[in-house]
């Protein structure tokens, strides 16, 4: 019996317009659309994940998606969540605008995609320093809306 590892390889994204919420992703993350496959329009992460996006006509429920990035990935994502007027939090229920967190002694930012599924960048995974005193603290983002 072959050993094989379990890896998360994709999901499927439910949107009114595959199109828009696609390339905002994309575009957020710095990320490239591919071609679309059948009524799917992928978003591939460096680690080979893949979000499929498909346009439905139902009511969506939101859904949130999170991304580890660098800490020179998080501050382009930051900038251009900035530059294009795009509201962020430090939590994903809204209790700090215009801020982000530092949970774990990393950087964590919530912002919502067309669709209105919540997404979220950070630069450590959850627990990964439990003990930090920056756990809990938010920090103002200077043009943030």
């Amino acid at each position: 019996m072959d050993i094989v590892s379990v890896e998360f390889n994709h999901t499927i994204v439910l949107t009114r317009d595959r199109e828009k919420s696609a390339r905002f992703l994309a575009d957020v993350l710095g990320l490239e659309v591919g071609e679309p496959a059948g009524m799917f329009l992928p978003v591939t992460t460096a680690n080979g994940v893949t979000l499929d996006f498909a346009t439905v006509d139902i009511d969506i429920p939101a859904q949130h998606y999170a991304f580890l990035v660098s800490e020179d990935e998080f501050d382009a994502i930051l900038t251009r969540l900035v530059d294009a007027r795009i509201a962020i939090q430090a939590d994903p229920h809204g209790r700090h605008p215009r801020r982000i967190n530092r949970n774990d002694g990393g950087r964590g930012v919530y912002f919502r995609d067309p669709a209105g599924h919540g997404l979220e960048a950070i630069t450590r995974p959850y627990g990964t320093d439990p003990a930090s005193p920056l756990n809990g603290v938010t920090e103002e983002v200077p043009g943030a809306v």
